[in-house]
């Protein structure tokens, strides 16, 4: 269990990012599912990328575990990796749909 806590922490925090970003750019334009499920993919590789674990953490550089006691690795870390990644993934794959049916 202490494992899979900070992967749905990333997940749902994507997710709810995804949401956001998708109610408030009308851009993007896709339904609410596919914004969620964007949103909480976004959530994992962006929570990963925050807290230095993980193969996004390794393509970046970034050292796991330099940092062990540090807010980026806590619960606040992984929220806001998981909002940003999330929201981030929605927007890029909402605009590309976006272009694609153009």
């Amino acid at each position: 269990m202490e494992a899979l806590l900070p992967l749905i922490i990333q997940a749902v925090s994507g997710a709810a990012g995804g949401g956001i970003v998708g109610s408030l750019v009308k851009q993007v334009g896709m339904s609410l599912l596919p914004k969620l499920l964007a949103g909480g993919v976004g959530g994992l590789l962006g929570g990963a990328a925050a807290s230095g674990a993980g193969p996004i953490a390794d393509m970046l550089g970034m050292a796991a575990g330099a940092d062990a006691g540090g807010m980026m690795n806590g619960i606040l870390g992984q929220v806001a990796g998981g909002a940003i990644g999330g929201g981030a993934l929605t927007g890029i794959g909402g605009l590309l749909a976006g272009m694609m049916k153009k």
